[in-house]
């Protein structure tokens, strides 16, 4: 279950995708999370995903 607190989301995807993920999709696929739901939750604390830099900045 991930994080429902944007702030602790935040941190823990960027780790999750620092340490273990080639991208979101493959962390999303490997934990069975909705990317769209993640992505509406941090950008509701203006963060992206940068699929460039593979982190939410």
């Amino acid at each position: 279950m991930l994080p429902n607190d944007p702030m602790i989301l935040l941190s823990f995807i960027n780790t999750k995708l620092r340490d273990f993920y080639p991208d979101l999709d493959a962390l999303c696929d490997d934990l069975q999370a909705d990317r769209a739901e993640i992505e509406q939750k941090l950008a509701s604390i203006d963060y992206a995903y940068n699929a460039e830099l593979n982190r939410f900045m």
